[in-house]
């Protein structure tokens, strides 16, 4: 009997597309090359749902537990199953198991469950204990649902101080630090643009969010202007 990892492989390999994985590799310097199949992320997200339907969460629990996987992809549908998961205890559980092996900025980025919409009181002290971790790309997951869900109805100048407190040399912690700073910005202009100065951020998170907010289209002319006085 094929096994569920050896059925979701055969998928994948049927699905690959070398010059694909030499162009997708290229975006995420951090990956082995010659674990990137070429796999294009709507063929993973509609693979993702047909795994779903066909085997539901018990079904792939043997592969959602047997970490770690070898392949990029797998990686990346391992977080796409996880998003589908309905049940908040459920998808924590099987989150926190995987998080610790997540090594790329892709796979951190494209995990964002639908139940979290549901259960923000809930998924809160998780985000900050996320935050507090040792690991990058936990701490990079833990900013973006922060970002996520948290900087709309649910704003509080607490969260703003959660990410300013962040102290890191890690690239692509300091980069989503930057990311959310600026969408910050975009949604919460007058509360956040205190935090956008030179005595409160690093120098390249600064700089970085002075750039993003600059390419944004969600800031005026003017708001654009006076946050680039902050890094005078």
């Amino acid at each position: 009997m094929t096994s569920i990892r050896d059925n979701i492989l055969e998928r994948l390999l049927a699905a690959k597309d070398d010059g694909y994985a030499r162009f997708h590799a290229s975006l995420v310097p951090t990956l082995d090359k010659g674990l990137v199949i070429g796999v294009r992320i709507p063929v993973l997200r509609k693979t993702a749902k047909e795994l779903f339907r066909e085997y539901g969460t018990e079904g792939l629990d043997t592969f959602l537990t047997d970490l770690p996987h070898t392949y990029y992809e797998e990686n990346m549908l391992h977080g796409l199953l996880i998003e589908q998961v309905a049940d908040f205890k459920t998808c924590i559980r099987l989150l926190e198991a995987f998080l610790p092996y997540i090594d790329n900025w892709a796979v951190c980025d494209v995990v964002s469950p639908v139940c979290f919409k549901k259960h923000k009181p809930e998924l809160l002290p998780y985000i900050q204990a996320w935050m507090n971790s040792t690991r990058p790309y936990t701490i990079r997951f833990g900013i973006g649902m922060l970002m996520r869900y948290f900087l709309d109805g649910n704003f509080s100048e607490e969260h703003l101080q959660a990410v300013v407190k962040i102290k890191s040399d890690e690239y692509y912690v300091n980069m989503m630090r930057a990311w959310f700073f600026a969408t910050a910005l975009a949604k919460q202009y007058e509360r956040t643009l205190p935090c956008i100065s030179p005595a409160v951020l690093d120098p390249f998170t600064l700089k970085m969010t002075i750039r993003k907010a600059r390419e944004s289209y969600r800031l005026s002319t003017e708001q654009k202007t006076e946050i680039s006085r902050c890094i005078r």
